[in-house]
């Protein structure tokens, strides 16, 4: 099996360790983690679920920045090797892309950001809040210095907003999962559609919880990655234990061209918390992957995720063993 990542980018500096002698697992953790700790800002209390992108000769983000007063913060980050990193310590004032904006998008908090490059920009969305409740805003930057606010993509109670690196049949693509007000007991999968990336329409359910591991809530993780076997996407899912929530994650391959559709869906968890740093934090035992990096020459692939609301954490895997494994391992 050969499986091609499509208008993929060589990236032969991407962060890499090869699997563990001994270690089975289609994805595996890497032996530094965490690779970014709570503490990384001197105003830190946590710094976890963050996005990353290639960016000039390395790479750079939007991370998730929960300050010592607890207010939920974005902040841009910069690496050479994505894997040591160094964060702006002020936080990221939005500019707003129209005036009109202003009174809709006065800040209260934001947090869970996704970074993805389409066509002429970086794109950033996550979760907003809209008259204080959570929605999904959206925002773009070209240097990771100036970031411009656009309209917020719906109203509230909505998390996990997500896009397609490119457009399909014409139009743009995001994953969003529909929610409440609270730490929400229940959540779908849903694409949404826009001509624009400012009206957002044809609402699609993509995937509802089905299995033990995810059965409570599901919802997007990274940005999909186009393979020759559709659409490759890490989503998280959540058993409510007698102990709480649970968060791990897997993946599935969507149709290419109507991405609602699924082909395969891993039946099993990826990676779920069973270490110190998944296990032990502000909120326990959570894996909450947000980014990958993917060299197309190699078809490594590089995911970064939030362990236990406190950190962020690195594993790897290639698509040719994932893909296999999703098609071997599917629930469908």
């Amino acid at each position: 099996m050969s499986v091609k990542i499509i208008n993929g980018t060589s990236l032969p500096n991407i962060p890499w360790q090869d699997r563990p002698e001994g270690c089975k697992d289609v994805v595996w953790r890497a032996s530094n983690n965490p690779v970014i700790p709570r503490d990384l800002l001197p105003t830190s209390n946590s710094i976890f679920n963050s996005a990353v992108v290639p960016f000039e000769d390395g790479f750079a983000g939007v991370f998730r920045v929960d300050d010592k007063a607890r207010r939920m913060a974005l902040h841009a980050g910069f690496s050479k090797d994505g894997v040591n990193w160094n964060l702006n310590e002020e936080k990221i004032e939005f500019v707003q892309a129209d005036k009109s904006t202003e009174e809709a998008n006065e800040w209260g908090y934001g947090y869970d950001p996704r970074v993805t490059w389409i066509e002429d920009r970086y794109w950033v969305t996550w979760c907003n809040a809209y008259d204080h409740k959570p929605t999904i805003g959206v925002g773009y930057t070209f240097d990771f210095k100036t970031f411009y606010q656009c309209e917020n993509a719906f109203l509230p109670f909505n998390r996990n907003g997500v896009l397609f690196p490119r457009k399909v049949n014409d139009k743009y693509l995001m994953f969003s999962r529909p929610s409440d007000s609270g730490h929400t007991p229940f959540g779908d999968m849903y694409i949404s559609q826009s001509p624009d990336m400012k009206y957002w329409g044809e609402h699609r359910i993509v995937m509802k919880p089905k299995l033990d591991w995810e059965s409570t809530k599901i919802g997007a993780g990274p940005i999909p990655i186009e393979t020759s076997e559709g659409w490759l996407i890490f989503y998280h899912g959540v058993l409510q234990s007698c102990n709480g929530f649970v968060y791990s994650f897997s993946a599935a391959i969507l149709d290419i061209d109507e991405p609602w559709k699924v082909k395969y869906r891993c039946e099993e968890y990826l990676i779920n918390p069973r270490e110190t740093y998944e296990c032990v934090g502000d909120v326990q035992n959570v894996t909450f992957p947000c980014a990958t990096l993917c060299d197309a020459d190699t078809g490594r692939i590089a995911i970064y995720y939030g362990c236990a609301d406190t950190c962020v954490s690195m594993a790897f895997t290639t698509a040719d063993e994932v893909i296999e494994y999703v098609k071997n391992h599917s629930s469908i």
